[in-house]
């Protein structure tokens, strides 16, 4: 498959609200109550997807002139050794075969990665496996969820925090 992985436009922004919806809708209502997945689709709409990606460095992964993916990184509250990755959605379709790897390879080589001593993710439940796959581990090796039970605190070391 062909897919290539860009900066996100203003103009994605209604496609990439659809991404996490239709994800959300599929994947993550697995472990997560109705309440919350409508919380999220709510959190994304267009014009947050547009605020979100005026602070971080947000991408969009295509297939064929068709946004199918998403993901961002940017500093973790501002620090300029440490950074963040956000919003990390690939249609259902579309998982299991590589493009969230490629996502990730993305993002880790991004500016705010390459300063960074540490990347930290707020894993769902539901992408738990996938961050661990992809080197990241609990934050102070606590395996537990937040204190609403909504997220794992992951986290990996990059070569300058080592």
């Amino acid at each position: 498959m062909n897919i290539s992985i860009r900066s996100f436009e203003t103009n994605d922004a209604e496609a990439v609200s659809q991404v996490i919806a239709r994800t959300a809708d599929i994947c993550n209502a697995r472990d997560y109550p109705p309440r919350y997945i409508e919380d999220l689709k709510n959190a994304f709409e267009p014009a947050d997807v547009i605020r979100r990606a005026s602070w971080t460095h947000f991408y969009v992964i295509e297939t064929e002139g068709k946004i199918i993916g998403c993901g961002a990184i940017g500093p973790y509250w501002d620090s300029l050794t440490e950074s963040c990755l956000f919003t990390i959605f690939i249609l259902p379709e579309y998982q299991g075969q590589g493009i969230g790897r490629r996502l990730i390879e993305v993002l880790e080589a991004d500016e705010f990665a390459l300063r960074a001593c540490r990347i930290e993710v707020h894993a769902s439940i539901t992408a738990r496996g996938f961050y661990k796959a992809m080197g990241y581990s609990y934050k102070g090796g606590d395996e537990r969820l937040d204190e609403k039970d909504m997220v794992y605190h992951m986290e990996k070391f990059t070569a300058n925090g080592r």
